[in-house]
């Protein structure tokens, strides 16, 4: 692949910092042993009985927790190793070889530089590659090139990233690293600069080797000491000054951390200016995130100094973000700054600016010694674009802590449901109710037969087929007007034609028979029946 190539269409651009997650869901047979998700041998193995389904699922729960460990630490989830295990299809590229293919087509044009060896996996990011190299005529000299992929934050056009990335090479100031050359095109950027023996910020607190991987460096440190007040003092305020200027310069850095950070002599000088450009997410990308109070790059500097500071303090990184208390530190100054940037307080609140912290007892009586004059003249078009760059980095990152807060929300109301205390509630609540509806059902049963009783047995009577003829009743009586008493005999059925003239046709309508009957059985009144005598013959006659 040539160096200026272009880009393959529809390249995606990923954020490698991203925390990857990994679920053990199950486990499977193969040649009468079990294999699962994880095959390191953290978790107890067993010869006999290892098919046994309760030490299979032991054993998964020990591999989950290992995993757990795993994506939650901020060195260990950003390994390629890591990544590639949990995600192996977008980290499928071998990006060394890539970084080659590059810096070969490089030398072809530039024939003054050569490779004296490449220089593994001593950073943290996975499309990132440094070789160490030398000038032919001056092979003494160390140089140390560092070959890196564009990431999600590129913004520029083509156009002025190039221009910006060769601009870089012209700034002079005290605290920033020299560049000795710069170039970039549409995929890729690489910058050359010294090589110091001496090594970063983070290799004199972990007391390690500047060749050395990354991991071994950093990981599991031996020894954890922190460093001496004057050396915090310096230090923070030279690093203070240098993130003053480029926040006044309108140019987006955001990549602050202490092995960004290069040591000559007592004097701390910025690393990897060109990050932002290149559009290269943040070492604690992971952190700031969490916190929709974090969403410019001035505020991102800022937390990102508490990380550095608490880390000189200290010797080593905080346990977790916000910090709710502070160990013992040299200085109480040291702990005011800190309660200012990394407490759950100041998260809630927003970062202090970088003129606030340097006006904090802890920095403003530090007396800078170097005289060098700052340089670097940014064209008032790159400006602009950078100004746009800024902003789309920012908005990205708006929302992306947007979805982290939803998705928290989400979690805390499923975690809440899904508790034991949740689910007694639940079924209180179920309780009651079936019994409220129960109650209820019975009263409402009630009530249908008390109604049923009221209204007597006339519902069920006869009448409901209109072709039925009328039986004799005391309730029909009210529908014919006072006659004489009955004859001694049983009188048979009076016509209904001849007795009621207000009779209906002989197929009235059912609900309307059904309505006068019920209408007078209700309007009966016993007081309007004459009262009769009855002759009783059925007795036996003897002549």
């Amino acid at each position: 692949m040539a160096f200026m190539e272009k880009p393959p269409a529809g390249k995606v651009l990923l954020d490698d910092t991203v925390p990857l997650t990994a679920q053990i869901e199950a486990s499977q047979s193969l040649h009468s042993h079990t294999i699962s998700t994880l095959s390191l041998p953290l978790p107890p193995k067993k010869l006999i009985g290892n098919m046994e389904r309760e030490f299979i699922a032991e054993r998964q729960k020990g591999l989950q927790a290992y995993l757990d460990v795993i994506t939650t630490h901020h060195i260990l989830s950003n390994c390629e190793l890591v990544k590639k295990f949990l995600d192996p299809n977008s980290y499928s590229v071998n990006y060394t070889e890539i970084a080659l293919q590059h810096v070969s087509m490089f030398f072809r044009s530039e024939p003054k530089w050569e490779v004296v060896e490449p220089l593994k996996d001593i950073g943290w990011r996975i499309r990132k590659k440094y070789f160490l190299m030398k000038m032919k005529n001056q092979p003494k000299e160390r140089l140390m090139l560092s070959w890196a992929d564009l990431g999600p934050d590129k913004y520029l056009s083509d156009k002025d990233l190039q221009y910006a990335v060769k601009l870089l090479s012209s700034c002079s100031h005290p605290y920033i690293y020299k560049i000795t050359f710069a170039t970039a095109n549409e995929s890729s950027a690489l910058v050359i600069r010294p090589f110091s023996e001496k090594g970063t910020l983070k290799d004199l607190i972990y007391k390690a080797k500047p060749k050395d991987p990354f991991l071994k460096k950093y990981c599991n440190p031996k020894k954890i000491q922190g460093l001496e007040l004057q050396q915090i003092k310096t230090y923070g305020r030279q690093i203070l000054e240098v993130l003053k200027f480029l926040h006044e310069k309108g140019f987006p850095y955001g990549h602050l951390h202490s092995a960004n950070v290069m040591l000559d002599g007592d004097t701390c000088k910025l690393l990897d200016l060109e990050n932002s450009l290149l559009g290269l997410p943040s070492f604690y990308r992971s952190y700031f995130s969490q916190f929709r109070k974090i969403n410019t790059l001035e505020g991102v500097d800022v937390h990102c100094f508490g990380h550095l500071l608490y880390e000189m303090t200290y010797g080593r990184p905080p346990d977790t973000i916000p910090v709710d208390s502070f160990p013992p530190a040299p200085s109480v100054f040291v702990v005011s700054v800190l309660e200012s940037i990394l407490t759950c307080e100041a998260m809630k609140n927003g970062m202090p600016t970088v003129s606030r912290l340097l006006q904090m007892p802890l920095f403003s009586d530090v007396l800078l010694t170097n005289s060098e004059k700052p340089q670097f003249k940014i064209p008032t078009k790159l400006k602009e674009a950078l100004k746009t760059s800024k902003e789309c980095i920012e908005k990205r990152l708006t929302e992306e802590q947007k979805l982290i807060h939803q998705h928290r929300r989400l979690t805390r109301a499923q975690s809440h449901h899904g508790s034991e205390e949740e689910k007694k509630k639940r079924k209180i609540l179920a309780r009651k109710k079936s019994k409220r509806s129960a109650y209820e059902s019975g009263e409402e049963h009630s009530a249908k037969y008390s109604n049923s009783n009221n209204s007597g047995s006339g519902a069920s009577s006869p009448l409901t087929s209109p072709s039925s003829p009328t039986p004799p009743s005391t309730a029909g009586a009210s529908l014919i007007p006072p006659a004489p008493p009955p004859p001694p005999l049983p009188p048979a059925a009076p016509p209904l034609s001849t007795e009621v003239p207000t009779q209906p046709s002989p197929q009235p309508d059912i609900s309307a028979s059904r309505g006068a009957l019920l209408s007078s059985i209700q309007n009966f009144q016993k007081g309007t029946l004459k009262k009769t005598q009855t002759c009783d013959y059925s007795a036996p006659r003897i002549s």
